[in-house]
């Protein structure tokens, strides 16, 4: 079976995330796509990140109707900091029968160079790649490397941050929430402060 892992904070999960995910799982020649809840980014803040749990809950509230996307918190169990090639080495281990396949923006390709040992990713891993409206320019080395995978996707300037500060300033951000997490993050009022 073909695993597109899906990493993100998903603090919280939108319908941005769902669409990508569900466009992979649909026209990539992925068999199912797995929203890989990260439990603390090295790159990011950790004050305003939500608890593992709850992050971990909205993200399956928002799946549950998709058979091909599934959430997975596989990290929570890994010594931090992760590291994505970590995570691969071990879900190789735990799934030899699964190939699994790394889903990315491209503004996360273009510093795909600086992640840990990113040559034996690159070596041993698919990437499937969707478009961002402000990427830059891809670095040369991947353009038309054999693992690099580009796929149309619908481009979506949706950000878990805007509807973090919305949500604090009273903005009604429903339309950008599956509607199972927009009612969870509002009856436990997370991100009100």
């Amino acid at each position: 079976m073909k695993i597109g892992l899906y990493f993100g904070t998903f603090n919280p999960i939108h319908i941005g995330h769902l669409i990508i995910a569900n466009h992979m799982a649909e026209h990539s020649g992925l068999d199912q796509v797995w929203m890989v809840v990260t439990p603390h980014n090295p790159h990011k803040q950790k004050s305003s990140l939500l608890d593992d749990y709850h992050r971990f809950h909205m993200v399956h509230l928002a799946t549950e109707d998709y058979p091909k996307i599934k959430p997975s918190d596989i990290e929570f169990k890994l010594p931090q900091p992760n590291y994505t090639v970590n995570t691969l080495a071990h879900l190789q281990e735990k799934f030899p029968n699964h190939e699994f396949c790394l889903i990315m923006g491209e503004d996360n390709l273009n510093s795909l160079h600086k992640w840990k040992n990113y040559e034996m990713i690159l070596q041993n891993h698919d990437i499937f790649v969707y478009p961002r409206a402000a990427s830059g320019e891809i670095d040369p080395q991947f353009v038309s490397h054999p693992k690099i995978h580009r796929v149309g996707a619908p481009i979506l300037e949706l950000s878990s941050t805007f509807i973090r500060e919305s949500i604090k300033t009273g903005k009604n951000i429903r339309p950008m929430l599956p509607h199972k997490v927009w009612e969870y993050i509002d009856h436990n009022l997370f991100y009100r402060k």
